[in-house]
This record gives C-alpha cells, structure tokens and sequence, in this order.
C-alpha cells in the first residue's frame, strides 16, 4: 500500500481481457508522472496471482472478464487486510452500468469508461485524462493521510473559529422546501450511507452525482434497493415530491423552478458543462439560491474537484442552511474542500452525523 510520503513510482497493475485495451490503459497510465505499470493480466485468475508477486498501489480492473470476472474479483480482495486501489474500466452499456455500480459498492475507489469510438490517439488522450484525474485524487488521499497532515476541521461538527465564516445577517430564513446535495468521486457509497440511515424526509432531496449517462440510473436502481426512501433518475417536468430522491441524470444537466403554486418543478437541460461537468453541482445550487432563497438545505460528498463551491456560497447568501463532509469520512477531500475555502460552508460532518444533521437541519431550521 501507499505511504503518506511515496517517493518511488504508483506501481499499477492493468487487468483486462482483451489485449488492445490492456495495450491502451499501459501506454495511457504511462504518460502519468510518478506510475509504473508492473505487469498486465488477462483475466481474474492472473490478476490475483499477480498481485501477490507484484504487489501493485492500484490495479485498473475490467469487469467482464472469463474465468474471475472483476467483481468475483474484488470480492476475493474483500477479506485482505491491506489491498491495492481499485479503478475500474467500465462499457458504456446498461449492464456494463449496473456492475460498475456492484463494483463501487465492493470497495471500487473510482471507474473511467472505456472509449469506444475514435482514433486510437483520440482514445489514449481519453483514457490519460480519465485516469490521471483519479490518480491525481488518489495520491492526494495517500498523502493527506500522513501524520504530518493538518486536519480541515478541529471537531467533527463545526469549524474552527478562525475559519468559521461570518453569519449572514438579514438573510430571511424559512422552513426548508429541499435539499439540495453534490457529490462525486466515493459517492455511491457516501449515497449509500447516508439514504440508508433515513427513513423519511418531509422535503424531496435533489442530487447530482458526477457519471455519464446509462450509469445515474444504474444508481439510482442500487440506492432504491438499498434504502426506504423513492429513489429515481429525475425526469423533465416533474414535480419534487416529499420523501422522494431525484438523481440528475448523466450527461444532462439539472435545475429547479418553482411551479405556480409554489412546488420545485424539475428541469433537465442540454446546457453546456461546468467546471468540466454534466451534471454540475454548482447549476443545481444557483438554481435552488435563485428559486429558494434562504428554504433549502446545500450540501457537499465526497469527490474530485471544486464544483459546487461557488453554488454552495450562493445558497449560504441566501440564507440557506449549508454542510459538507469531513476530510476523514471523504474518499476525495477536493470538493468538500474547496467550499470550506469558499466561504460556503457552515456545519462540517461525518459522513455517520450526516443522517441527524440534515434531518436536524429540516425541522429545526437556524436563525440569522
């Protein structure tokens, strides 16, 4: 396993079955500084062996594979005390969807889709960004993790006072009429976590969740088998309704409006990406701060990046009640980070306080 402080290359195993792709991921992964690729494996039978003769950081895993496929796996991997970093290669297939899902709950740090069209150039710049955007996330983790590492927040439940920004004055605050949440890289089980610990909301809670298209509905099928609550893939024009779940769907973009009767109307978008996403959290939470001022809840999960720091901000100013996640319950701190550093932040949490705290934040909502 990594250390806090790696100074020698990311030893990288590259599983795949078929020889192009195993081809592809060496040479995209060699591009990255500071990875070594160690050795390839054919099928899941291989990479098992082999990581005990190579003893990789990571190893990026196809799926569908003869003879272990990699959720058989990743569950041979489940009782091992110490157990290289996952990245799983995914299609862009319903199925292909669903077991990524399966393989995210089975401890999968993060997955990148394989290309399936282009020029094989085209496809290696794909896969490098890809994988050196996760890489990037996963060695910050490994480092951030040293006993050097100054922690973000002095409890697990407030900021400390030098960094605690200052109350919002004058802001009107009302009974909350949504939640409002982002999330990214360790979202699925962050979801996961969290829905699986309420079992009913007053307010529907709207979600954007960074993954293309085919996979927020795989999710949302995984979280609904999971937890009490109604959770699905959100639909143009609907209405949000208490209790219920929306998830944005990949590769759309979502906003609410408020009805002519006061309800949060659902609208998904072909608007372009921001902060390289779609969905985007930050075009849900303008939204919310526009519509909804100082009656919604924002929150920040876990993930890579800063998206939703600016919207977060947005809904503080209005008024609205604002958390994230704590840098120890995070897979990826950079989201949750980033909107500390933006002033967007009131409460930070653990992932485990998240349940009370935003049913807290509900039916008890603060004054300015």
């Amino acid at each position: 396993m990594l250390t806090s402080s790696r100074t020698s290359p990311l030893r990288t195993l590259v599983v795949d079955d078929t020889a192009l792709y195993r081809r592809a991921v060496s040479q995209a992964l060699s591009r990255l500084p500071g990875v070594e690729v160690v050795g390839t494996a054919a099928n899941g039978r291989l990479a098992l062996e082999r990581m005990g003769e190579f003893r990789p950081h990571m190893i990026t895993l196809d799926i569908e594979m003869p003879e272990l496929n990699g959720i058989e796996v990743l569950e041979a991997m489940s009782s091992w005390p110490e157990k290289p970093v996952v990245i799983v290669l995914s299609s862009l297939s319903r199925q292909g969807s669903s077991l990524t899902m399966r393989a995210l709950e089975l401890g999968a740090f993060e997955f990148v889709t394989k290309p399936e069209v282009g020029s094989l150039e085209s496809c290696l710049d794909n896969l490098t960004k890809q994988l050196g955007a996760i890489v990037e996330a996963y060695s910050g983790k490994a480092l951030a993790a040293g006993p050097a590492a100054a922690p973000v927040s002095a409890s697990p439940n407030l900021l400390p006072p030098n960094l605690l920004p200052p109350a919002r004055k004058g802001a009107a605050v009302f009974p909350p009429r949504l939640i409002a949440l982002g999330v990214s890289t360790g979202g699925p089980q962050a979801l996961a976590s969290l829905l699986v610990s309420i079992s009913s909301l007053p307010i529907p809670l709207l979600i954007v969740q960074h993954m293309p298209a085919l996979f927020t509905g795989a999710l949302a099928e995984s979280l609904q088998r999971k937890c009490r609550l109604k959770v699905k893939e959100a639909e143009q024009g609907e209405i949000a309704k208490p209790g219920c779940v929306y998830i944005a769907p990949g590769g759309r973009q979502m906003k609410i409006k408020s009805s002519p009767g006061g309800e949060v109307l659902i609208q998904i978008t072909d608007d372009p990406a921001e902060n390289h996403c779609r969905p985007a959290v930050d075009y849900l939470f303008r939204s919310v701060a526009t519509c909804f001022p100082g009656a919604a809840v924002g929150v920040i999960l876990t993930g890579m990046g800063s998206d939703g720091a600016q919207g977060l901000k947005m809904l503080r100013n209005s008024g609205c009640h604002t958390l994230a996640q704590d840098e120890a319950s995070s897979v990826v701190f950079g989201m949750p980070r980033a909107a500390i550093a933006a002033d967007a932040v009131e409460e930070v949490v653990s992932l485990s306080e998240l349940p009370a705290a935003l049913i807290r934040a509900v039916k008890e909502p603060r004054r300015t």
